[in-house]
């Protein structure tokens, strides 16, 4: 098991997402023989320089051919390996959707998909390189468990949790360097279990990925304005935690928080659930709306879609009146 301590989180937050993720697999590989790491020439961009450099024969470029690497990946699980494979998120999701839906999907193989820079943290790269529909790419097949770590001490513990879980993972990297933390100390993370920081008794947020941060600082704004939330942190989009779900019922409102398209991601997932009970309360989906974003400053580009504190704060206490 990893150790956490503060001076580690305070570094992980500098590096970011996926620097963070290339230094926990670097550390895991030295302790499992059988993890290997694949990319789609973008070893440096998913923060595995070092771990080429350390395991070059456990570290495979497969080129510009996403398809090529997801299929390696499978073949690689199949002899008893446990690959990691990253790309940026929408190559990876949908480039070599078909792949992933029959090796990870159908033929259950062990693979760990890694999403980088999910959402807009591609910035003026544009629309092309913007991860926003790779959650509902990815959470219509079947067997696929969908990781959305909330900050990098998150990212370090959903990174060995992948490890340690038997089948096909996602996981979604949001966010760029210099990142907010969420958790400053270490705690225990289940898969399939949401984790509750705020409680409040008017409405509650639920937030996955970067959007945990800002829904907490979304909730301070609230408060002053008259309405106490709870911020949950849901940080596995699939299995979904219904119980915590359930738990909401007797809010007034019930507000989903992602860096992803308003369909078919986590605002989805939960509008799904919700459906079946014939008393809930309604839902408000926060997310990016319908569209391509013009490429821009990441920062910029959350504003626009409302998905900075200020903007979470203002469209709930719109809907509240």
């Amino acid at each position: 098991m990893l150790v956490i301590k503060p001076t580690s989180i305070r570094s992980w937050s500098m590096l970011g997402s996926r620097g963070t993720f290339g230094v926990t697999l670097l550390e895991l590989a030295q302790q499992h023989d059988n993890l290997v790491a694949l990319s789609a020439d973008l070893g440096k961009s998913s923060g595995l320089d070092r771990f080429n450099t350390t395991y070059p024969e456990r570290f495979f470029n497969a080129g510009i051919a996403e398809q090529n690497m997801v299929g390696m990946a499978a073949g690689l699980a199949a002899g008893g390996y446990v690959p990691f494979v990253t790309s940026f998120a929408n190559f990876l999701t949908m480039r070599a959707g078909e792949q992933v839906r029959h090796n990870l999907g159908y033929m259950n193989e062990n693979v760990k998909l890694v999403g980088l820079a999910c959402g807009l943290a591609t910035g003026m790269f544009g629309a092309t390189h913007h991860g926003i529909e790779d959650i509902a790419a990815i959470r219509s097949i079947s067997n696929i468990t969908i990781l959305s770590p909330a900050d990098c001490t998150e990212t370090v513990k959903m990174t060995e949790a992948a490890l340690n879980h038997n089948g096909p993972v996602y996981l979604r990297l949001t966010g760029n360097m210099r990142a907010p933390t969420v958790y400053k100390d270490d705690y225990e993370l289940t898969i399939g279990q949401a984790i509750s920081l705020r409680e409040g008794a008017d409405i509650s947020i639920v937030a996955t990925g970067t959007m945990v941060h800002f829904a907490l600082k979304a909730a301070e704004l609230l408060a002053a304005r008259g309405i106490d939330a709870t911020v949950i942190d849901m940080h596995t989009i699939k299995p979904l935690d219904t119980e915590m779900l359930d738990r909401q019922m007797g809010k007034k409102l019930i507000v989903t928080v992602e860096e992803h398209s308003v369909i078919g991601g986590l605002g989805s997932a939960v509008a799904e659930h919700l459906a079946a009970k014939r008393q809930r309360p309604p839902q408000m989906i926060l997310g990016i709306p319908q569209g391509y974003p013009d490429a821009g400053d990441y920062a910029y580009l959350l504003a626009q879609c409302g998905l900075t504190a200020e903007g979470i704060a203002e469209s709930i206490q719109k809907y509240n009146g």
